[in-house]
């Protein structure tokens, strides 16, 4: 059986930082570009970022770039997001998705883990 397993949320105070990992198991994911998103209630599925199966590639939001970095694990099966500088609008569930092409769309990605919250605290 294929799964995403995020781990690493919790809550932190403004400024602070949180690393969250992202394991697969069930298959390779060699081939698969590894992306994050955040949700907040009563909102669409936000995109994040997202790194390409070599870690050569790597597609940030603007609007997050030098605070967040995403890397990959060199089994290429784990992907982490460093979250740096955390702001209380960064507040969200964080979700890892694998998808075979790097977007910004979350409907792009098949598979899904089951999300872990990142409260952070003014």
């Amino acid at each position: 059986q294929v799964q995403l397993v995020e781990s690493g949320g919790g809550l932190v105070q403004a400024g602070g930082s949180l690393r969250l990992s992202c394991a697969a198991s069930g298959r390779t994911f060699s081939r698969y570009v590894m992306g994050w998103f955040r949700q907040t209630p009563g909102k669409e599925r936000e995109f994040v970022v997202a790194i390409s199966w070599s870690g050569g590639s790597i597609y940030y939001v603007d609007s997050l770039k030098g605070r967040f970095t995403i890397s990959r694990g060199n089994a290429k099966n784990t992907v982490y997001l460093q979250m740096n500088t955390l702001k209380p609008e960064d507040t969200a569930v964080y979700y890892c998705a694998a998808g075979d092409l790097p977007s910004q769309k979350s409907n792009d990605y098949d598979l899904w883990g089951q999300g872990t919250q990142v409260t952070v605290s003014s």
